[in-house]
């Protein structure tokens, strides 16, 4: 059967240091040791995003040496804790994640299962994806199932239907998630046919994963249309990355931008604790502060949940900037303006 046009792109994606250097002028020797320990994968189409070394689309996908220190946690939310059985992690009463696929268009080098993904050990199995959905059909406080990996649109459209057909047709499981960044770095593989696909197993939520305005191209403009003309409820979760889009101007642009192609914003993150990835963290006081400037000048539909992922899988906490300066009989609450302004309150 020929190849896609998805996964010819797959196939001539850049994978190493050497490759690289065939597009930029860098000093690839002081890489491979990052790359050895962390795998590299670029798209065609994102490796065209980059304008220039160390630019905000280099730092997401091309090694660097600071993942190599050893500070912070190799699984930082302590999914491995959570997993009662290889492809599901179950944190939350009511929703799990199911692991489905092992491999990314792109590795982000701020990942937080950088430990895991595109290395040999997050291959998995028939045998294990078949335990996971015998699992979810087994616990029928589980309403919503959260398909992740890897990603898992880079599975085969056939692998990818009989997989949704199995979730979906277990009865206490009401709604379907599935968390992919093809939209952002693989943007051909948002097919007609994928989204025919995916459209028979509504209710049916996609969040992809834009950080930053750049990626807000045509192409991606394109392939969000598809997803959304399909009935596909898109939303992003950003995460907030020191250099990249830890600005409030960059933010606002980003998140406007985002509803202008029809995708949600939903989350932006704080970065998880992950080993090798220190450099990206940003303070909690600077994530507030991007908050709090977009409450006014920007509308309210691209004003996420700034979340911060607590470690040993303690859940999503939303952080929220201070608003209220006094409480009482009569409340005194901070403007968007920064004006203090007095609202009466009920005494119980």
């Amino acid at each position: 059967m020929a190849q896609e046009v998805w996964q010819q792109s797959l196939k001539e994606s850049v994978t190493s240091i050497e490759q690289l250097a065939a597009h930029f002028d860098f000093n690839p020797r002081l890489l491979a040791t990052v790359e050895a320990q962390y795998p590299m994968r670029i798209t065609p189409y994102y490796l065209g995003l980059i304008e220039q070394v160390g630019d905000p689309i280099w730092k997401q996908c091309v090694p660097d040496l600071r993942e190599l220190d050893a500070g912070g946690f190799s699984d930082p939310l302590a999914e491995e804790d959570f997993a009662p059985v290889p492809a599901v992690i179950h944190r939350y009463p009511d929703r799990v994640i199911f692991l489905v696929s092992g491999s990314c268009a792109s590795y982000c080098r701020f990942c937080t299962r950088k430990r895991k993904v595109g290395c040999s050990d997050m291959s998995i199995s028939f045998r294990e994806l078949r335990a996971g959905i015998e699992y979810i059909a087994a616990n029928p406080q589980i309403r919503d199932v959260i398909f992740s990996g890897g990603d898992p649109l880079l599975l085969p459209d056939s692998v990818l239907q009989d997989l949704l057909a199995r979730v979906h047709a277990i009865p206490h499981v009401e709604i379907i998630r599935i968390g992919t960044r093809v939209p952002v770095t693989l943007p051909e593989r948002i097919t007609d046919r994928l989204c025919t696909l995916l459209k028979k197993f509504q209710p049916l939520y996609l969040n992809t994963h834009f950080n930053h305005p750049r990626e807000l191209t045509e192409q991606a403009s394109e392939a969000c249309a598809r997803l959304a003309d399909a009935g596909i409820i898109l939303g992003n979760q950003t995460v907030l990355l020191r250099g990249i889009n830890d600005q409030p101007t960059i933010i606002s642009e980003l998140f406007r931008g985002l509803l202008k192609i029809r995708v949600r914003p939903y989350y932006l993150h704080h970065m998880d604790l992950t080993q090798g990835t220190g450099h990206f963290r940003t303070s909690i006081k600077s994530g507030l502060q991007i908050m709090h400037s977009l409450r006014g000048p920007v509308s309210g539909l691209a004003s996420p949940h700034y979340v911060i992922d607590l470690p040993e899988g303690k859940g999503k906490v939303p952080l929220v900037p201070q608003y209220i300066k006094r409480q009482g009989e009569k409340l005194l609450i901070y403007a968007a303006d920064g004006s203090v302004v007095e609202y009466p309150d009920l005494s119980s």
